[in-house]
């Protein structure tokens, strides 16, 4: 049993990177070359390994975030290499924590490009916005820990699930649909002034339209961290209910101001990033009550095979508190798989063969999440979210209200870049 924590990473990264400099015999070039089985390669990719990079946030305010997807990639990893690798080849991760730092996501980038296939996990919207050019420039298929929709036009960002707005459609619709808010309603939304929080805006804006609602919106910093005048404003304003697209810890201070003003009946409605379950070690855990999360990923308690499965093994290896965004770095690794898999019958793994590979892939996700299509350039890959609310009971801290469903507004909606 071992914590996931900052210092087991280090030593993991290391051993990585001694394992690939015993086998990366042209593993680093950018000369394409046939290797074992007839494959085309150039980065990261050898005739007994496959190296995949990680940038996730170890230590910064999405951390436990970032533990948790990481933990996920682990598991993949180990899983494949268990049955044989891909294509002949084990899967080797490069693990680097850039601390949800845009600038020092770059320079991580810049140390691992030349050594790596692709990424397997780009931890959150600001280091995806400074990297983005790069990762295009270098053919490097990359899939972020991020949903904007406004992301979907570049081929090499592979984003595994329902975008920001989409969840956010999905979410109002289930409260509408409970009775919780109805058309005519003021809607607070509290949003990170990022990619993040306006992805997340974009949905509302589009429900409110659609049923003739207001969005009072209330902008903040990642780095705020009380958000009693926020709620202040909303209260005077009216609202009905509050969406959240905000961190972990300011979903916390949101429901408990809500609470100490007296709108503690009113629904919550957050989406992937707002929750984690040390929240329920917190003050707001009584606060939390009326809180719901629309997300593409089956909660960590899920009655699923495949979230079973992957549950066990976690369980087996680290002691860190369990989230459902272990089922998050899973799931993105299952999709990488997918892809690679696809550019081995190709006989073509480099980057560019990897991205290319990429480009009409369709996933079954068992449930883990919905159906993966990435046919239709500039579409989210899925539609379909779960319903989810908080139960200190469940282990993750989360339960399923609601199965995958793709809203009527979800379905009809026109995301920013679709054709």
């Amino acid at each position: 049993m071992h914590r996931l924590s900052r210092a087991v990473l280090v030593t993991a990264v290391a051993a990585s990177l001694t394992l690939a400099a015993c086998s990366t015999k042209g593993g680093t070039s950018g000369a394409a070359k046939t290797g074992a089985g007839g494959v085309k390669t150039d980065f990261g990719v050898t005739d007994k390994t496959i190296t995949l990079g990680a940038l996730p946030d170890l230590s910064g305010v999405f951390k436990v975030n970032g533990i948790a997807y990481t933990a996920g990639n682990e598991i993949w990893a180990n899983e494949v290499n268990a049955s044989g690798g891909i294509c002949g080849r084990q899967i080797k991760l490069d693990i680097k924590d850039m601390q949800y730092q845009a600038d020092k996501a770059v320079t991580l980038y810049a140390s691992m490009k030349d050594k790596v296939a692709g990424i397997v996990q780009l931890d959150g919207s600001p280091p995806l916005a400074a990297l983005k050019q790069s990762l295009v420039s270098d053919k490097m298929l990359s899939i972020p820990a991020s949903w904007a929709s406004t992301n979907l036009d570049a081929p090499e960002v592979f984003m595994v699930g329902a975008t920001y707005d989409i969840e956010i459609l999905n979410g109002l619709s289930y409260l509408q649909g409970k009775g919780l808010i109805k058309d005519g309603d003021k809607i607070g939304h509290l949003y990170i002034d990022s990619e993040y929080g306006k992805g997340g805006l974009l949905g509302s804006d589009a429900y409110a339209k659609k049923h003739n609602q207001t969005v009072v919106q209330v902008k903040v910093t990642a780095s705020d961290n009380d958000m009693t005048p926020a709620i202040t404003q909303l209260k005077s304003q009216g609202v009905k209910a509050v969406v959240l697209t905000t961190t972990e810890a300011q979903a916390s201070s949101a429901a408990t101001a809500m609470a100490a003003q007296g709108l503690g009946a009113l629904p919550i409605l957050g989406n992937n990033p707002t929750f984690d379950p040390t929240m329920l070690d917190t003050p707001a855990k009584n606060a939390l009550g009326n809180y719901y999360r629309s997300v593409s990923f089956a909660p960590y308690s899920a009655d699923k095979p495949i979230v079973q499965k992957m549950a066990k093994a976690y369980d087996a290896k680290y002691t860190d508190l369990p989230s459902d965004n272990v089922n998050v770095g899973y799931a993105f690794g299952l999709a990488y798989q997918a892809v690679l898999e696809k550019a081995c019958k190709a006989k073509d793994l480099t980057r560019a063969g990897i991205v290319k590979a990429a480009q009409g892939v369709k996933v079954d996700m068992q449930g883990l999440t919905g159906p993966l299509d990435f046919s239709n350039p500039g579409e989210p890959s899925t539609r379909s979210t779960y319903v989810e609310q908080a139960d200190p009971n469940a282990k993750g801290g989360l339960k399923i209200v609601q199965e995958l469903t793709e809203s009527p507004e979800a379905k009809d909606y026109k995301a920013p870049l679709q054709k």
